[in-house]
């Protein structure tokens, strides 16, 4: 999976449409995407399976504001503290989050998707195997 790209866009009917068929002009394949509003304005979390540079030109074309983060995938422990106490490793460690989203569960464990500042920190800080499938630690 490529970037997370993390997009600010006017809260009005088929602005995601808009930036999706965009995209898909540009042969981009929107893998997952989170949308969030708040008042007048929508941040929608893209992930795409290839295309940074052709998203990001889409992106600016079309002026909407947005940052990108690269990946870290990260297995923890499903319970209500985990996630507060990841991203605390992460603060301490000095990694800048741009966004995060669960992309899976099974048997008391969480697989979290998190978009960082610098990927090869966060994978050390999270005492990830720097191998392409990281191999989560048990927390």
């Amino acid at each position: 999976m490529s970037q997370q790209f993390v997009v600010q866009l006017p809260n009005r009917p088929g602005e995601l449409a808009h930036l999706a068929k965009a995209l898909c002009a540009r042969g981009v394949n929107i893998v997952r995407v989170n949308q969030t509003t708040v008042g007048d304005k929508t941040t929608a979390e893209i992930f795409t399976d290839c295309c940074d540079e052709d998203t990001t030109d889409v992106l600016r074309g079309m002026g909407y504001p947005f940052v990108t983060g690269a990946t870290v995938t990260v297995e923890i422990e499903d319970s209500p503290c985990a996630l507060g106490e990841m991203t605390a490793q992460l603060e301490r460690g000095g990694i800048t989050l741009r966004g995060c989203c669960v992309v899976g569960r099974h048997e008391g464990r969480a697989q979290w998707s998190v978009a960082v500042d610098n990927e090869p920190l966060a994978r050390h800080l999270l005492g990830l195997d720097e191998a392409l499938n990281p191999v989560p630690t048990k927390r």
